[in-house]
């Protein structure tokens, strides 16, 4: 799924803590990277935004209650 506009990243990430499976990030060279590790949420920060907001990302989620948190976040904020 693609993800626009994320202005609360720390928000974004708490969601992306909370999912009970594993949540990917899709590099633009096709690579996976867990955003559950903080590492990895560290790396995806620096290397993709700049100005505090992320404009666009590809990730993947595996659980189906994981993909709803994912979009009602997209949706409303929440």
């Amino acid at each position: 799924m693609k993800v626009q506009n994320i202005n609360d990243v720390d928000k974004f990430f708490k969601v992306v803590d909370s999912c009970s499976g594993k949540v990917e990030l899709v590099t633009g060279e096709g690579d996976r990277l867990n955003l559950k590790s903080k590492l990895s949420q560290y790396v995806s920060m620096a290397n993709i935004f700049s100005d505090g907001t992320i404009k666009e990302l590809e990730i993947v989620a595996y659980e189906p209650a994981d993909i709803d948190k994912l979009v009602n976040f997209m949706m409303d904020g929440n």
